[in-house]
């Protein structure tokens, strides 16, 4: 069986060219939408967050003997957990990593190690400052306190939850945006003014995750861009690719 971290548009493309190459899959989503978009009847969901101990339990009960990575590039914990597990269980590891946005040539483009670096970054750069990281870490913008003075734009998902916790940090209603990106080069640039965005704020989400559109949009505009680089980790079985990934599953097992 094999176990696939799924939280993400790509990830659930993946659990289907699994499904169509006929491996027994169960799938693990970070939400009851996600569950909803990934429904089939050949496919186990679960849809619970699983810590350390948790995952362990999950991978002995359920019989899993490769686990496939394909959660967000910064999900920083659930891919560590997995790695841990894994090593600790000897099962084998693929992480699939989708491509990364080439950085232009761009003299207000600045590239920030983490979200707290993003938030200090920003401050010295405009007043109105465009959040486009989602929603996990709008704390750390709303309670840095180099921020404290300035007019924060959150675009989210447009959740329950995910708006109740905006709303919960102190986020006005005028001041959250929630839509279901990716967002076109044109729109981006339509919110940019709306919202009157002086800095934007984003990670390298890849060109699924609409990183490439909200670069080119600032760069039109002429606005700064905060880059939150990816988190390095090294892995020791990776693909870029869906093909990569069956490929190196035919090797594992």
């Amino acid at each position: 069986m094999i176990f696939v971290l799924a939280g993400t548009q790509d990830g659930r493309e993946l659990v289907q060219e699994l499904l169509k190459a006929k491996y027994p899959v169960i799938a693990s989503v970070v939400s009851e939408y996600g569950k909803h978009l990934l429904a089939d009847k050949q496919l186990q969901i679960n849809d619970k967050p699983l810590d350390l101990a948790e995952l362990e339990q999950f991978i002995i009960d359920k019989k899993i003997n490769l686990l496939v990575d394909a959660s967000h590039p910064y999900a920083v914990n659930v891919t560590k957990n997995a790695i841990l597990v894994c090593q600790k269980m000897n099962i084998p590891y693929i992480r699939y990593e989708r491509p990364a946005v080439a950085m232009p040539v761009y003299d207000k483009l600045y590239l920030v190690d983490d979200y707290q670096a993003a938030a200090k970054q920003s401050a010295l750069l405009g007043e109105t400052i465009f959040l486009t990281t989602g929603s996990r870490n709008l704390k750390t913008f709303k309670q840095s306190s180099y921020l404290e003075k300035h007019h924060l734009i959150a675009r989210v998902l447009p959740d329950a939850k995910v708006l109740t916790e905006c709303l919960k940090l102190g986020f006005f209603a005028k001041d959250i945006i929630a839509m279901q990106g990716p967002f076109s080069h044109e729109l981006n640039i339509e919110l940019y003014k709306k919202y009157r965005a002086e800095v934007i704020v984003t990670k390298n989400s890849g060109e699924i995750g609409g990183t490439d559109t909200k670069i080119t949009a600032a760069i039109e505009m002429e606005l700064p861009i905060v880059m939150i680089d990816r988190p390095t980790i090294d892995y020791a079985a990776s693909a870029a690719t869906y093909d990569e990934v069956l490929a190196l599953i035919k090797k594992m097992i």
